[in-house]
């Protein structure tokens, strides 16, 4: 980003130094060449094929500019996408299984670690919280249907904090209201806890 920068600088000050370069020549020209107009064209034509060629390349690099911001962009929520899901795919076989193990934690730690490296500040607060509701479940290492109601419950609380971070601009601009879509989350996470 830096290079292409720097590149757009470059071309801007030669376009400059064209431009204006190009006047005083153009007057130097234009008496020297009082007679023959013919040449006069020539040089017009000259100068404003280099300006043109000029403006043309600082464009094409703005342009690309634009594209490998959006290409980053486009790759990030993708890698922040497949994180979160992956860590609501674990916690989901974690709670069907019903027994922890040692190895359960540690693919867990590596989640948290991986969610550290994209998740919003939110999302990281919200998983703290859930974190520890999930840690007293831990404590007998066994999941009961009380720890599983409590874990979805806040599962339920971390999703609603991983949706802000991916769609909540989304939202906005659709006119939803967040708070809505928070009661819904809750509701429907209680519902089938009653199922």
């Amino acid at each position: 980003m830096k290079k292409l920068f720097m590149e757009n600088i470059v071309f801007m000050v030669l376009t400059s130094i064209t431009i204006i370069g190009g006047y005083f020549f153009l007057r130097y020209a234009y008496k020297v060449t009082d007679q023959t107009p013919f040449t006069q064209e020539i040089v017009l034509i000259f100068l404003g094929t280099i300006a043109t060629i000029l403006i043309t390349a600082t464009l094409l690099n703005k342009q690309t500019e634009v594209e490998l911001k959006k290409e980053q962009s486009i790759k990030y929520l993708d890698l922040k996408s497949n994180t979160y899901l992956d860590l609501i795919n674990y916690i989901e076989s974690i709670i069907l299984k019903r027994n922890l193990e040692h190895k359960d934690i540690i693919k867990l730690q590596f989640l948290t670690h991986r969610l550290a490296t994209v998740a919003s500040p939110n999302v990281l607060i919200e998983y703290t919280n859930f974190l520890k509701i999930f840690e007293k479940s831990y404590t007998d290492k066994k999941i009961d249907d009380k720890d599983e109601d409590e874990l979805s419950k806040a599962l339920a609380k971390l999703t609603i904090k991983i949706r802000e971070d991916m769609i909540g601009e989304l939202d906005k601009q659709s006119g939803y209201d967040t708070q809505e879509i928070e009661q819904k989350v809750i509701e429907n996470t209680n519902r089938t806890i009653k199922l």
